[in-house]
């Protein structure tokens, strides 16, 4: 398992990098845009297993449609275009539960699921969009990710060889403890070993700030998927990144560690 989720970081690494320094506000919204459809997907896979009857395609459509807009206008338009656009989508998704009803009363549920799932997944990661325009957009974008994803190793590493005493098992069994403040450790290292080199403005508090801050959201992220998976009664969110599972496992903990970046930069940082 170990092998495969190396080999797949490093097939996926230098095209992430590339996009990154290459593509541009527009290829990067619309990849963005691609990876929030695919996570969208495996949430409704999750949250819907086992419904009957089966949610319309016409319904699940509307919510993909709904996602890639979301990525697309929230970071050009503001947060105003971003309330319309949920509002048009929850009449939308209401209007389509009319006709569900005569086949399952679950239809109000449903559509809660639907509305969920694109704050969840599409508007949280927006804020990648929005951190990516934004000033020194580039480096605030390695800096997330780099403190993401080391933070993630640090706490799979540390709590398979150290790991002791169980974090939350009803909700992880094999997350523990010692696994979180590694990857805390990890995500300081991280944190200062990047912003000293490539954004050296940002103070010793406001490094650790950051660090910290993304850090617990991130693995707070992790936990939250793991409960929807956990209902659901299966292991990953889906089979596409070999030796991570799904798209949304691997995107778990920067869904919530996305937003919290962008606030903390834009408010607590300025």
């Amino acid at each position: 398992m170990h092998w495969k989720r190396w080999i797949t970081a490093l097939v996926a690494l230098p095209l992430l990098i590339l996009l990154i320094l290459k593509g541009g506000s527009t290829l990067f919204t619309l990849a963005i845009a691609g990876v929030a459809t695919i996570a969208l997907w495996e949430y409704y896979r999750i949250v819907f297993t086992g419904h009957t009857p089966a949610v319309p395609l016409y319904s699940s459509l509307w919510s993909y449609a709904a996602g890639v807009a979301v990525v697309w206008t929230m970071p050009t338009h503001g947060f105003q275009s971003l309330t319309a656009l949920l509002i048009v989508y929850l009449i939308g998704a209401a209007i389509f539960s009319i006709f569900r009803f005569p086949l399952s009363q679950d239809a109000p549920v449903v559509v809660l699921k639907q509305v969920f799932g694109i704050v969840y997944i599409p508007i949280s990661l927006a804020f990648l969009v929005l951190l990516y325009n934004g000033d020194d957009g580039i480096h605030w974008i390695f800096l997330l990710l780099l403190v993401v994803a080391a933070g993630d190793t640090g706490a799979f590493y540390v709590g398979t060889y150290l790991g002791r005493h169980k974090l939350a098992p009803a909700v992880s069994p094999k997350k523990t403890v010692e696994g979180a403040i590694g990857g805390l450790a990890a995500n300081l290292a991280a944190c200062f070993a990047y912003s000293l080199l490539f954004l050296p403005a940002i103070s010793t508090t406001g490094r650790i700030f950051f660090a910290l801050g993304v850090g617990i959201v991130g693995q707070a992220g992790d936990l939250f998927e793991s409960e929807f998976k956990r209902v659901a009664g299966v292991k990953d969110s889906g089979t596409l990144l070999p030796g991570h599972g799904g798209f949304l496992d691997r995107m778990d903990a920067l869904i919530f560690a996305a937003p919290s970046a962008y606030l903390i930069k834009e408010y607590l940082l300025a």
